[in-house]
């Protein structure tokens, strides 16, 4: 930490970190500014600060406060934000449960898939008269996972190299037959903002990566091995456990992360125009 430096008068970042859960601030040198988008406000001001050269942007996806629940997240001027800044990357931690007895509370899952239940959430910027139709099939850069694999493995914590994620509305938790769908088809974790997040990252043609922070077992577990339904209580308890390892992790990845980008991640409008 001692390393971070104030951002550059320009005010200009090339990664991004959304702050989730638990997560509402990280970096102790910098300045939070406020950002224009033509969507409306962002979720907080975003804090730009420095670390080992390279320039950060920082925004806490709930505001500081937690004033915004998932389904009220402005998602949309939150990416629009960091890409105006000049993001290229962006590093998206978030709270999780975990849908099978082999991922932990605990645990770090960097997904590779996602499966969307929920509605109504504005998940595009091409509102039309110009429509792009992105490919989904591969929704998280491969570099960045890649990166935050070998970043989970230095600081040594149990990290799940793959993994679906199902993103529900919120702010509610499943059901019991929910959850227990959801576990049958042998999806790993549940969270409740990755849609639209990652999606409109691709969009903008921004390298995004999630990190699920698995906080507790997922109430279709319950009864296995004494697994009790979940409470946001134990969601937050073990949340601040991993909020000093997900620091660990980011700060590594940052490190590590070249230049150039070897991924395909910024050429996502390519074709996909019609």
């Amino acid at each position: 930490m001692s390393k971070l430096q104030p951002a550059c008068r320009r005010g200009r970042a090339e990664i991004g970190i959304f702050g989730g859960s638990g997560l509402y601030e990280f970096f102790g040198k910098g300045k939070w500014v406020d950002v224009e988008t033509p969507y409306g406000r962002p979720s907080d001001k975003v804090f730009l600060t420095e670390y080992r050269g390279k320039k950060i942007a920082f925004l806490p996806r709930h505001g500081r406060k937690h004033q915004f629940p998932p389904h009220k997240i402005n998602y949309r001027a939150n990416l629009f934000a960091f890409k105006k800044l000049g993001v290229k990357r962006i590093i998206a931690p978030a709270a999780a449960g975990s849908l099978q007895l082999n991922i932990r509370p605990g645990d770090f899952v960097v997904c590779d898939q996602f499966v969307d239940r929920t509605r109504n959430r504005i998940d595009t910027f091409f509102d039309g008269p110009r429509t792009v139709h992105i490919s989904s099939a591969d929704p998280y850069c491969p570099e960045l996972r890649e990166i935050a694999i070998k970043a989970c493995e230095k600081n040594k914590i149990r990290v799940h190299k793959k993994g679906t994620t199902v993103v529900i509305q919120g702010p509610r938790f499943s059901t019991r037959s929910e959850s227990r769908w959801f576990t049958k088809m042998g999806w790993e974790a549940i969270s409740m903002t990755q849609h639209p997040e990652a999606i409109l990252a691709r969009e903008l043609e921004i390298c995004y990566v999630n990190i699920s922070l698995i906080t507790d077992y997922d109430v279709g577990l319950e009864g296995q091995k004494g697994i009790k339904p979940v409470t946001t209580d134990e969601v937050i308890r073990v949340f601040g456990q991993n909020v000093e390892n997900v620091k660990k992790v980011i700060l590594d990845m940052i490190k590590m992360i070249p230049e150039k980008p070897s991924c395909k991640c910024h050429e996502a409008l390519k074709g996909a125009e019609i």
